[in-house]
């Protein structure tokens, strides 16, 4: 199956923090490790949220569509993996900076991770975004560009098309690819790894 895509070279992140929309209000930012200590104490128990550049995001309800998607790549990756080199994780905490720790939808990191605590470093981090497709292209993609996460696949739900970034460089990653519905994902780690577009669970039947 060919691999139908449209790659761009320009720029894609966000150099300004788009949540602070009230300049004239100065806001008390939490730290990754004030966060994990709040967590530790039974904060947060039953609230689904994450701690994007100091502050406590709500994240958006996940449809069964979502959760299908997630599902099945996580199952392409273990399947594929050695488990004694690779782990995978999904709606699972990443220690991504001093500031953040997102819990992507999906990921793969190299073993060993630093012991008793969250991965701090990914070779691929996947989000599914429908409602949150603007928060995940700018704060958290800028998030995962410092921290130096080589690939980074952006499902849009809406267009059923993957956006692949690559090219971490600062806040921003410097290079775009659209994987279409009659495309295949290959990781650029392991390029032996193929999921094809359309195998994945979409809400609607494509014709």
């Amino acid at each position: 199956m060919a691999r139908k895509a449209q790659s761009s070279a320009r720029v894609y992140g966000a150099s300004l923090e788009i949540m602070e929309t009230v300049e004239t209000v100065e806001l008390r930012r939490f730290t990754r490790r004030e966060y994990d200590a709040l967590v530790e104490q039974g904060w947060f128990e039953d609230e689904p949220i994450e701690l994007l550049r100091g502050m406590l995001v709500k994240m958006s309800p996940q449809g069964t569509d979502h959760n299908g998607i997630v599902d099945d790549i996580m199952h392409v990756f273990a399947r594929a993996l050695p488990i004694e080199t690779f782990g995978v994780r999904a709606h699972s905490a990443f220690a991504a900076t001093d500031d953040s720790e997102p819990e992507p939808d999906f990921y793969v990191y190299r073993k060993p991770r630093p012991s008793g605590s969250h991965p701090t470093s990914a070779l691929l981090l996947v989000e599914v975004s429908r409602s949150s497709l603007r928060r995940d292209r700018t704060v958290k993609l800028s998030i995962y560009a410092q921290n130096g996460v080589p690939e980074y696949w952006l499902v849009d739900v809406e267009a059923r098309e993957v956006e692949v970034y690559t090219q971490p460089e600062g806040h921003e990653y410097r290079q775009l690819e659209r994987i279409q519905i009659d495309g295949e994902l290959r990781p650029r780690f392991d390029p032996t790894i193929v999921i094809a577009m359309r195998s994945l669970p979409w809400a609607d039947p494509i014709s």
